[in-house]
């Protein structure tokens, strides 16, 4: 008799990371992965080969100067930071800390995937809330909790819709769960919202003892193949993190990368106002040619193509181009389609090919 996966382990759907090859297209673009538009800062870039040269040492286990370029940079206390090799990491651990057989994880109807394989992962029964207009529902997110919930997961802005609920939504939410639920707000995309009324999740996490916030360096950062992540947290959940994480989960590079980049002068502000400006003339010309937009505060745009049979004749127009975007069918949005915003040259090469494509492709003809 062979060796047998827990049950739960073969109920999991495995995540489907953005592709980045087209056969027989010799120049690709990649507009799938949410990646940043400019890539690394440069000082990130130096640092991180500057580097090379200790990565025969472990790095420092509790990656104490990362934590404290973070919160200086933010204005947060380093000992309830958490860093990991990205935020799924850490999204991995709160999952089995906090829930496992008997217990409920909930999140929207087109929430993050990785929250349900993780849940399922750790034993969790996975309920998923509907949602208003493609935005998290707080009212219908509370009328699913029951006894067994244990984790609730929110992505602000939320991936794959780009939508996002606002602070007093926030605030409701947390007043409204009960205290032994633990709210986890995932603010993968929080330096590309512009929103006065927008709360990343610091501070819910110091009001009280049962909200963590995520953050990455995958987005903004340009930093996704270093894979970095990290959570701010009450004290004893920081605790329990550190119980249970791999000793050395940030690699030498990735924490040098890290702490470059948050020093990099202006790059948040130039990043952040490109992806405004581009994500702006991507929908109003794909609007102009009838392709729906869902107004999106994150640096992609999630196109309604109006039919499954279309999306996938759209996706297939546009890797014939080279344009590579991200079907999101597993997202339960099979007639749509996900769009990075990447630099003005490939934002206008994605608009030209979709403008194409609604010319020769009418709703009617589906």
């Amino acid at each position: 008799m062979s060796p047998r996966p827990r049950p739960e382990v073969l109920t999991i759907a495995p995540y489907r990371s953005g592709e980045s090859r087209v056969p027989g297209v010799e120049r690709v673009i990649k507009l799938s992965s949410n990646e940043g538009a400019f890539g690394p800062p440069p000082t990130a870039i130096a640092a991180c080969a500057a580097a090379a040269a200790g990565l025969h040492r472990y790095p420092d286990g509790s990656a104490a100067a990362l934590r404290q370029a973070i919160a200086n940079r933010f204005g947060l206390d380093p000992e309830r930071i958490v860093c990991g090799a990205g935020s799924d990491d850490l999204i991995y651990q709160l999952a089995l800390i906090y829930g496992g057989h008997g217990t409920e994880l909930l999140m929207s109807r087109h929430g993050f995937a990785m929250y349900e394989i993780a849940g399922r992962y750790a034993g969790c029964t996975i309920v998923q809330a509907p949602e208003r207009r493609l935005t998290t529902d707080v009212d219908a997110l509370l009328a699913a909790v029951t006894i067994a919930t244990r984790l609730v997961f929110i992505a602000n802005p939320n991936n794959p819709t780009g939508t996002l609920i606002d602070r007093d939504a926030l605030l409701h939410l947390r007043r409204r769960l009960p205290p032994d639920v633990l709210l986890v707000l995932d603010a993968a995309y929080a330096e590309y919202v512009a929103r006065a009324d927008y709360e990343a999740g610091a501070a819910l996490v110091e009001a009280g003892d049962n909200t963590v916030m995520l953050r990455t360096f995958s987005k903004m950062w340009g930093l996704g193949g270093a894979r970095l992540g990290w959570a701010y947290a009450p004290p004893a959940i920081v605790d329990a993190m550190n119980r249970i994480r791999s000793p050395f989960n940030v690699s030498v590079p990735a924490a040098a990368a890290g702490i470059a980049a948050l020093s990099e002068p202006g790059w948040v502000e130039r990043c952040a106002g490109h992806n405004a400006r581009a994500r702006t003339a991507l929908a109003v010309r794909l609007a102009a040619v009838g392709l729906p937009i869902t107004p999106s505060e994150a640096n992609f745009i999630l196109v309604d193509l109006g039919s499954p049979e279309r999306a996938a004749a759209a996706d297939a127009s546009l890797r014939r181009r080279g344009l590579i975007v991200r079907a999101v069918g597993g997202y339960g949005l099979p007639a749509h389609l996900r769009v990075t915003i990447g630099t003005n040259e490939e934002v206008e090469l994605v608009a030209a090919a979709f403008e194409a494509f609604a010319r020769n492709n009418s709703v009617a003809d589906g």
